[in-house]
């Protein structure tokens, strides 16, 4: 791989097939964009079908010839979820499954399932999604599981005594609480595959500060100054190469994390990264992989169920 990665770097993907959440816009759209547009047959996981539909539609005139799929999914909704992963699971192979679908700091609300919504929908839902598509994954060689983190994990701390915020909630703390899990769930993913004799690996990354849609429950105090930040943001294609990096770098190892090089991983190209020590703390990381089984219902390692380490 060249030492600057680029959409250039990105090997041929053809015969590949890969799911990728909340693919309709910002991160998810460009990473769907290059991958098709290299030969991957794509799953657009999207909530919107209508939204998702116009993103595929903008990457067919595009690349004409690119192989799509829409795939309903609500990550807020674990019956959704269990939907889209057995739809996903009748596909003949997926060599990538990438979880990048997220929201950053709305009001406290809460999923389908009573979760509260950041924690819900940024971890346990993809986590439910990985565990249910796990079986599919581990029957393709050489297939990974990219999760997209954030910087912002460097403030979280999982709250295990109020995990749905019923008696405090902060935007940001949820937020950032729900990063450091992303990050948590990655490493110890990798940890039990590696332990299981698995050649799938489970990788991180983050994009930086990227100009996408997140932003939009920013709050009222912050609206005069966005402009402002946006100046210091990457578009949404440079904030999708950690992820493409993460995804198809042949030299990636299981447990990798990816974020961009230049002015303390806000911009640049992607490179390897280090994640705080919290992400790697053993003991937190195993209780949360026990909570999340809990409160999915989801059990990655169980042989009874549709996905197994």
């Amino acid at each position: 791989m060249p030492e600057t990665f680029t959409e250039a770097s990105v090997p041929d993907q053809s015969g590949r097939t890969i799911l990728i959440t909340g693919a309709n816009t910002g991160i998810g759209y460009e990473a769907a964009r290059v991958l098709a547009g290299k030969g991957a047959r794509v799953l657009l996981g999207c909530r919107s079908a209508e939204k998702a539909s116009a993103a595929r539609d903008r990457i067919r005139a595009l690349h004409p010839k690119a192989e799509m799929e829409l795939l309903a999914l609500d990550l807020g909704s674990l019956q959704s979820v269990r939907d889209a992963a057995a739809e996903a699971a009748q596909e003949e192979r997926l060599d990538l499954l990438i979880n990048n679908a997220g929201i950053m700091i709305p009001p406290r609300e809460e999923t389908a399932d009573g979760f509260e919504s950041q924690f819900g929908v940024n971890h346990l839902g993809h986590f439910a999604l990985t565990g249910l598509l796990l079986a599919k994954l581990r029957a393709t060689p050489r297939s990974r599981v990219v999760t997209v983190s954030s910087t912002a994990h460097k403030a979280g701390k999982i709250d295990f005594d109020d995990v749905h915020a019923t008696r405090s909630y902060s935007r940001q703390g949820r937020y950032s609480m729900s990063k450091l899990a992303n990050l948590l769930f990655t490493h110890e993913l990798q940890r039990r595959l590696v332990a299981a004799g698995a050649d799938t690996l489970a990788v991180a990354c983050h994009p930086g500060m990227s100009d996408t849609e997140l932003s939009r429950h920013f709050p009222s105090w912050a609206m005069p100054i966005a402009p402002l930040l946006r100046l210091m943001t990457q578009s949404p294609a440079m904030g999708a190469l950690p992820t493409l990096r993460a995804a198809t770098d042949p030299e990636v190892v299981g447990g990798e994390y990816y974020g961009p090089s230049r002015r303390f991983e806000l911009v640049g190209p992607p490179v390897r990264v280090r994640p705080n020590a919290a992400s790697r703390d053993l003991e937190v990381a195993r209780r949360l992989w026990d909570l999340s089984i809990e409160l999915t219902g989801v059990d990655p390692e169980s042989p009874a169920g549709p996905a197994g380490v």
